[in-house]
């Protein structure tokens, strides 16, 4: 192959790259901000961003075990069906059993289709300082309950394909390293 046939093939080859960590841990923002860059290089990008699915595909749900394996199995069907077609999908969720995850990633597999899980590890003090949507401080202020990794389980991945760590980091650094880990895995 030459270098333009292997750089097409990339841009053509499809995969999941799931984002998954703590409520504000910055994977929603990580994950626009390198799917600009991948567009930018021609890739086929789709962002499948928790929140908007939980609107759109999942409305309904709750936060209970189940539903929640129910929402993130739902992600993973469409991400798979969209990658086994050419298409990068990253997926900022946060996913928090390990079990969920796994059957997601054994769908991918099933079906011959790329996963890769991207774990943005931010400690809970940061991400409750960050606070985007204000789920920290109306969880402290007894308004909700079941906030993942406070008062509700958060399995971090033992595996992942990529532990990123953002503390301490501006979002072009952390974009710049998953856009290097999928330059390596002839991604990007």
């Amino acid at each position: 192959m030459t270098t333009a046939e292997t750089e097409a093939a990339g841009r053509e080859r499809g995969a999941t790259v799931w984002l998954t960590g703590l409520p504000s841990a910055g994977k929603t923002t990580l994950a626009f901000a390198l799917a600009e860059r991948l567009r930018a290089e021609g890739h086929r990008v789709e962002v499948l961003d928790g929140d908007e699915i939980r609107e759109f595909l999942s409305k309904g749900l709750g936060f209970s075990r189940e539903d929640r394996h129910t929402n993130v199995t739902r992600i993973g069907f469409v991400a798979e069906k969209l990658a086994a077609n050419g298409v990068k999908v990253l997926a900022p969720v946060i996913a928090p059993f390990a079990d969920s995850r796994t059957a997601v990633r054994e769908r991918h597999a099933a079906n011959g289709t790329e996963f890769l899980e991207i774990h943005v590890a931010t400690p809970v003090e940061l991400c409750s300082e960050r606070d985007v949507k204000g789920l920290y401080a109306k969880q402290a202020a007894g308004e909700i309950s079941g906030l993942t990794g406070v008062d509700d389980p958060y399995e971090a991945p033992e595996k992942p394909e990529l532990r990123l760590q953002t503390q301490g980091r501006s979002v072009a650094e952390s974009a710049e390293e998953l856009h290097a880990f999928l330059t390596e895995r002839g991604l990007a």
